[in-house]
């Protein structure tokens, strides 16, 4: 799938093309940042940025902010060192992190976990301002992380995956991205890490800036410790989020 993302498509074949993919999937080719034709690839085109101006982030220090377009499969607490998939299917979080943030005690915290569909933009960003620490890449399935069959199977803890770690003031914040079916590349920018998952020359990033893309498909978590993410009530499974838009608010930790 990958190599077929990646073949070029003749410069008078794509718009045809994109326009029919947006139809399939229901993307709003009116957000695109970018003409159609200046997108060589169905790969290239699927990451493309969004226009100027066209997701302000939240202003407010306090606000956690959400990292992607997408929709809520689950918000909730972290008990007995798990936490739930989907309704009657739970994890233990700590596969999850695979090592990152074994010092961070989570009982009593929150996942947030943020599915973005083939219609979404997928470009990854900043929930909050932060120094990014360590980032680690972990081999696993590349299963499909779509809601029905998140129903069915535990996915989430086994799929490939990278770990960050967000270093912030009221402390860390860890954020999980999903590969899902097909294609799991995963790139986050600016990032080289020792092989434990540290990096040499931390990163600051500002709530909403970039910090990299899924090409092809998936699913963001964010997971906090206690007291630190105050989720908004309002976030239900299913509904929608867009990047900037307020999902939670820092806590008094």
């Amino acid at each position: 799938m990958g190599v077929l993302a990646d073949l070029p498509v003749p410069r008078p074949l794509r718009a045809p093309l994109y326009r029919g993919y947006a139809r399939v999937t229901g993307a709003d080719l009116a957000e695109a940042g970018q003409p159609l034709e200046s997108h060589p690839s169905l790969g290239d085109f699927f990451t493309r940025p969004l226009r100027e101006g066209l997701r302000p982030v939240d202003p407010d220090p306090l606000a956690v902010v959400s990292p992607v377009d997408g929709r809520v499969q689950r918000v909730g607490a972290i008990e007995g060192g798990r936490t739930l998939q989907a309704k009657g299917r739970d994890y233990a979080i700590r596969e999850l992190l695979a090592g990152v943030g074994e010092d961070v005690d989570l009982e009593g915290g929150v996942a947030m976990t943020l599915y973005l569909s083939p219609s979404d933009y997928h470009r990854i960003h900043s929930p909050l301002t932060c120094t990014l620490t360590e980032a680690r890449w972990v081999r696993g399935h590349c299963l499909s992380v779509a809601p029905k069959v998140l129903d069915r199977r535990i996915v989430l803890p086994i799929n490939e995956r990278c770990v960050l770690r967000l270093e912030t003031e009221r402390g860390p914040l860890l954020f999980v991205l999903v590969a899902a079916l097909n294609v799991a590349r995963l790139i986050v920018r600016d990032v080289r890490p020792d092989q434990a998952g540290r990096l040499a020359q931390p990163l600051e990033r500002a709530a909403g800036e970039e910090l990299g893309r899924f090409e092809l498909g998936s699913t963001v978590i964010l997971v906090a410790p206690p007291g630190m993410v105050e989720p908004d009530p309002a976030l239900v499974h299913g509904s929608v989020v867009r990047l900037g838009r307020r999902i939670g608010s820092l806590g008094a930790r």
